[in-house]
């Protein structure tokens, strides 16, 4: 009985309307001044041109290689849809064209990850280290 009559209670104290909603939220205190200053170092790193050159690096690779990966995804979905005799093709032995295609998803996938690896630790890491001890060096 105690537990039904919390309950009853609690729904009872739980504000309805928006304005009672407002009203019971506190007020989020002002931000402490060393909060202030790790906000502005940080906006200044994120404008920095070493900064949008990581970014810029980033999606030089990322989005021309999801759309890559994209396109040949649905090329396979759709071979499968509409062209069936196509994709019963045999290539070698038992294996036709649909179990080659599907197979080249996997090595496709293991391919871009390597990649994208590669790309980071050679292109962009570095960077992306020193700008990190930089802004370390900022904070303190």
């Amino acid at each position: 009985m105690a537990q039904q009559e919390r309950v009853r209670w609690a729904a009872a104290a739980r504000p309805r309307t928006v304005a009672q909603r407002r009203a019971a939220v506190p007020p989020v205190p002002p931000a402490p001044p060393a909060e202030r200053a790790g906000r502005e170092v940080y906006r200044s790193v994120q404008d920095s041109d070493a900064f949008q050159e990581i970014r810029r690096g980033y999606r030089s690779f990322v989005f021309p290689a999801s759309a890559g990966f994209l396109a040949w995804y649905l090329l396979f979905v759709a071979a499968q849809a509409f062209a069936p005799e196509l994709m019963r093709h045999r290539v070698a032995g038992p294996l036709n064209l649909a179990w080659l295609l599907g197979l080249g998803q996997f090595v496709s996938t293991f391919l871009l990850t390597w990649l994208y690896a590669r790309n980071a630790r050679t292109k962009r890491d570095r960077a992306a280290l020193e700008l990190r001890w930089d802004t370390q060096d900022q904070l303190r």
